[in-house]
């Protein structure tokens, strides 16, 4: 989604332990390119992201996660991926440091709010 979208933003903080989730709707995608093709690594997602009420939720779009959210084999020949794991506590728990950084999408996007302002002009609900 964020490969066709390019208003839409990464938090790119560090990942921790957490590991990403996608909804019905986003299954099967990977979340740098949106390919469907050769899942291959698992995608590791910051604290914040998975804090509260965002916990299990869908990486690129918020909804609520079904399914574990992979990168692509070509996204992590590009070294878009978790790269190595670092001991971070004295209890051997690990943490994942990613390249890139965490790939959660933190905005809306343009295109969603204009349509939810289009809406509410015309008084369409949701049904």
């Amino acid at each position: 989604m964020a490969k066709h979208h390019p208003d839409l933003i990464f938090c790119r903080k560090q990942a921790g332990v957490a590991i990403g989730r996608l909804c019905e709707k986003c299954d099967g995608k990977c979340v740098i390119c949106d390919s469907y093709v050769r899942p291959c690594t698992l995608v590791r997602i910051c604290d914040e992201c998975n804090y509260g009420s965002y916990q299990g939720r869908c990486v690129i779009c918020g909804g609520p996660g079904v399914s574990d959210a992979y990168y692509c084999k070509e996204c992590t020949i590009q070294e878009k991926d978790i790269t190595r794991k670092i001991a971070t506590s004295i209890f051997g728990a690990l943490a994942a440091c990613q390249r890139d950084g965490c790939p959660k999408i933190v905005n809306l996007g343009s295109s969603k709010t204009d349509l939810f302002y289009e809406r509410k002009k015309y008084g369409f609900k949701k049904r």
